[in-house]
C-alpha cells in the first residue's frame, strides 16, 4: 500500500503498520512536547459519554432502540456546561480528561454504502469487527452525527483549554492511530492540545484518574499495552468479554437498555412478563436471538483468546516509556499498574456460559432430551401415552427453578472500588485522589487513607423501554484550587441540571 493511498472515509493512509505509527506519532511527541500536561490547575473529568450513532425511528415498532436516537442527545447540554466552567475557570486553562466510554464503538450497526473491505454476514447483523479499517468508518459514523459535540470541542480548544482521552472498554479501538487522527482532525488540532491515554492518566501529581474496566473481569482489556491479536491474514482488537456481549446479544435486542441493568438482568417471570409486553409481536422468535447470540459471544470470546498478540520485545521498553510519558507517569508505574489488572473472565469458560445462562439452556435440553429416550423406552415395554413426559417434567422443574434462582449474576458485583487495589494503586502513583468511570455510579467518599470519586455517567440510561424514567445524572468531578492557595485542590462532584452545574446531592429516576 502506498503512502499516499485514500482511506475508506477520505483521509490518506500510511504504509506503515499500526504500531509503527503509533511509535512514531509518539516519538515526536517525546522530542518535541508542545505543552506541559503535567500541571493543571483546573480539572475536569467526565466519563460513559456513550456517544453513538442516531439510531433511525422504526416506523412499525417506535420503542426498539429508542434510547439511541437522536432525541435523546446532549450534545447541547455538554457545551453549556463547557462554556460555563470556561467562565468559572477566569481566563485559567482547563484540563478536560474524557475517562473512557465517550465513543460507543460496540453499539455501532450501521454500515457503509461502498464499503473498501469485506463485510460478513455476523457483521451486517451485529455491527463491524474491531479492525481498523472498520473502526475508522465507526468513528466517522460517530462524528458525523455528533459534529454538535464536536464543535464544543472545537471551541474548548479555541479558548486555550486541553483535551485527554482516557481509553475505556466500549472505545478501545481509540488504540488504532488512524482513529486518533481522525478524532483529531474533527477536533482540528494537530495533537499539542489533545493527548490519548493508553488506560490512565496523573492529573497534576495528585490525582490518578481511569476508566476501571481493568478491575472488572466482564470488560477487562487483557494488555492495554499491546491491545492487538494476529488474526489468519488480519489485526484485530481483542475485545472483553463484555463488549462481545454487547455486540452479538444486545444489539440484537433492541428493546433492552445496555446501559442500565436493570433492564437486561433479570429473573425467569421478569423476562416473561417483559417479552409479553414488549416482544410477543416485534421479536417473537427472541429465544433464538438471544441462544444464536450467546453461542456467538462464547465463541468469538474463545477464538480471540487463542490469536497471538502483536508485540515487539526489542521495542517493550520503548513502548512502556510512551505510555508512561503520555500519562504523566514513570515507567515503573504503568508496569506496576499493570500487574494489578484482574483475571479476564474469558480465561473461564463455564464463567462465561453462566453469565449468557447457556449452563441453563443446557440444563434443560439435556434433562428434556433424556426424558424423551426414558419415555421411548417405557414405552416400548408398557406401551403408555407420550403424556406421561409431562410427569417427571413437572417433578423436575422446581429443582431447576431452585438452580436458577441460586445464581446470581456477578456483572453487579464489580460495580464497587476494591480498598485493596486503591491502597496498592495510592502507593504505586503517590497520588491522594483516585477518580473512576465504568460503574456508572457517581460516588464520593473515603475508602482507607484514598479520596475516592466516580464520575458516573451522561449515557441515554432509562428505567422503562419508553424512556421516560431517566436516570438524567449528567454528572462530572470539578477540581479546582483550595481556596487562595493553587498548589492544594479540591475536588467536587457535580451535576448538570436545569442548565447550571451544582454539587450532586444523589441519584433517582426522574420522569
Amino acid at each position: 500500500m502506498e503512502k499516499n493511498e485514500i482511506d475508506l472515509v477520505g483521509n490518506p493512509r500510511s504504509s506503515y503498520s499500526g504500531i509503527e505509527v503509533q511509535n512514531e506519532l509518539a516519538h515526536n511527541e517525546i522530542m518535541n512536547p508542545t505543552q506541559d500536561f503535567k500541571k493543571a490547575t483546573y480539572t475536569l473529568v467526565m466519563s460513559d459519554l456513550h456517544l453513538c450513532e442516531a439510531e433511525p425511528i422504526n416506523p412499525q415498532f417506535p420503542l426498539w432502540k429508542k434510547y439511541k436516537t437522536r432525541e435523546f442527545f446532549f450534545d447541547d447540554k455538554l457545551n453549556s456546561l463547557l462554556y460555563e466552567l470556561h467562565q468559572k475557570a477566569n481566563g485559567h486553562s482547563i484540563e478536560l480528561v474524557l475517562n473512557g466510554d465517550i465513543f460507543d464503538f460496540d453499539s455501532v450497526t450501521s454500515l457503509p454504502e461502498a464499503p473498501l473491505f469485506r463485510i460478513s454476514r455476523l457483521e451486517r447483523r451485529r455491527g463491524l469487527f474491531p479492525r481498523e479499517e472498520k473502526s475508522l468508518y465507526k468513528i466517522h459514523k460517530i462524528l458525523l452525527d455528533h459534529e454538535e459535540f464536536c464543535q464544543g470541542l472545537r471551541l474548548w480548544l479555541q479558548r486555550g483549554h486541553r483535551i485527554v482521552f482516557t481509553i475505556g472498554n466500549h472505545d478501545m479501538e481509540m488504540h488504532y492511530p488512524g482513529v486518533q487522527k481522525k478524532i483529531l482532525a474533527a477536533l482540528q488540532d494537530d495533537g499539542q492540545r489533545v493527548r490519548f491515554a493508553e488506560w490512565f492518566y496523573i492529573s497534576n501529581q495528585d490525582t490518578l484518574i481511569e476508566h476501571g474496566n481493568q478491575y472488572d473481569p466482564y470488560c477487562v482489556c487483557e494488555d492495554p499495552i499491546n491491545p492487538l491479536v494476529q488474526g489468519y491474514n488480519f489485526r484485530t482488537m481483542r475485545l472483553p468479554f463484555g463488549n462481545l456481549a454487547c455486540r452479538y446479544l444486545v444489539n440484537g435486542m433492541g428493546f433492552f437498555n445496555p446501559h442500565a441493568d436493570s433492564n437486561y438482568i433479570m429473573t425467569i417471570p421478569e423476562y416473561i412478563r417483559f417479552f409479553l409486553k414488549y416482544m410477543v409481536r416485534a421479536q417473537p422468535l427472541l429465544m433464538f436471538t438471544w441462544f444464536g447470540g450467546a453461542i456467538t459471544t462464547l465463541a468469538v470470546s474463545m477464538a480471540d483468546r487463542l490469536k497471538p498478540e502483536i508485540k515487539d520485545p526489542l521495542k517493550a521498553e520503548t513502548r512502556v516509556n510512551q505510555i508512561a510519558f503520555r500519562s504523566n507517569a514513570e515507567p515503573r508505574m504503568v508496569r506496576e499498574l499493570r500487574d494489578l489488572f484482574v483475571t479476564t473472565a474469558a480465561a473461564n469458560p463455564f464463567m462465561m456460559a453462566r453469565e449468557l445462562w447457556l449452563d441453563r439452556a443446557l440444563l434443560l435440553l439435556l434433562g428434556f432430551f433424556g426424558i424423551l429416550e426414558l419415555m421411548n423406552w417405557i414405552h416400548a415395554l408398557f406401551n403408555l401415552s407420550f403424556y406421561w413426559i409431562l410427569a417427571p417434567l413437572l417433578i423436575l422443574l422446581p429443582f431447576f427453578l431452585f438452580y436458577s434462582k441460586s445464581i446470581v449474576s456477578k456483572v453487579s458485583q464489580f460495580k464497587e472500588p476494591d480498598e485493596t487495589v486503591l491502597s496498592k494503586t495510592q502507593a504505586i502513583t503517590g497520588v491522594s485522589r483516585i477518580i473512576y468511570g465504568h460503574t456508572h455510579v457517581p460516588r464520593h467518599e473515603t475508602i482507607g487513607a484514598v479520596e475516592h470519586l466516580n464520575s458516573g455517567t451522561w449515557s441515554p440510561a432509562f428505567l422503562d423501554v419508553e424512556c421516560t424514567k431517566s436516570f438524567d445524572q449528567k454528572t462530572f468531578i470539578w477540581i479546582e484550587p483550595s481556596g487562595t492557595d493553587e498548589s492544594a485542590r479540591t475536588a467536587s462532584l457535580m451535576t448538570y441540571k436545569n442548565g447550571k452545574a451544582q454539587i450532586f446531592r444523589g441519584s433517582g429516576a426522574s420522569s
